[in-house]
């Protein structure tokens, strides 16, 4: 009877095992679609009015709203932090503050961004690397600007980036790695529009 005693505990033990792990599993997919689901919606509908206005180069209702029925990127990306659209709202309300020349604020919110898409994230990246060449920090905006054209890596974007790290380089009288960017673009983008007249760069910095 005992060997049968704990064959009996052990088979309830993984029914309840079993039984925890369906309960849990339901307990997602329920919080999915009756919280998170429309959390994404609303967060989706407040950033339609703000499309507006950034598109139409008003940044500062943008950003932080126009006190009627739009509440603001900047509020967006804080209040609804767990969407797809609270992350977006992060690189709008960076790209807004960076055009209103709060470089600081730029940062705070290009840097929460978390998305890959090909033309969107190396553009935030770079202009990352934007807000630290205005801030003075020119060797983190160097590095952004490579990192921005490894992300990239294609032949539009990508030259365009190690130039403005090169012209970074240039500023702080950086020459030898001026060159090696330059140089990067005639290796490996010679064909694009920047890749043309590239060698003119390279002569100018040696």
């Amino acid at each position: 009877w005992y060997v049968y005693f704990l064959g009996l505990l052990v088979i309830l033990g993984a029914g309840i095992t079993v039984l925890v792990v369906i309960l849990a599993v339901v307990g997602i997919l329920l919080v999915k679609q009756f919280y998170f689901a429309p959390l994404e919606d609303e967060a989706q509908n407040a950033m339609f009015k703000g499309e507006f206005y950034f598109e139409q180069d008003n940044f500062e209702v943008a950003l932080n709203g126009d006190e009627a029925d739009f509440i603001g990127f900047k509020a967006i990306a804080d209040e609804y932090s767990c969407t797809k659209a609270g992350n977006l709202a992060n690189a709008y309300a960076g790209i807004c503050a960076y055009n209103l020349g709060n470089n600081e604020e730029a940062l705070e919110y290009l840097e929460a961004y978390d998305g890959d898409e090909a033309l969107l994230y190396p553009n935030i990246i770079a202009m990352i690397g934007n807000c630290y060449a205005n801030m003075g920090d020119y060797n983190k905006a160097m590095k952004k600007f490579v990192e921005a054209a490894e992300e990239a890596s294609n032949s539009v974007i990508s030259p365009l980036f190690l130039i403005k790290a090169a012209t970074v380089a240039e500023k702080v009288e950086d020459f030898e790695k001026a060159v090696e960017f330059y140089q990067e673009v005639k290796d490996k983008y010679e064909n694009s529009v920047m890749g043309q007249d590239i060698d003119k760069f390279i002569e100018r910095a040696k």
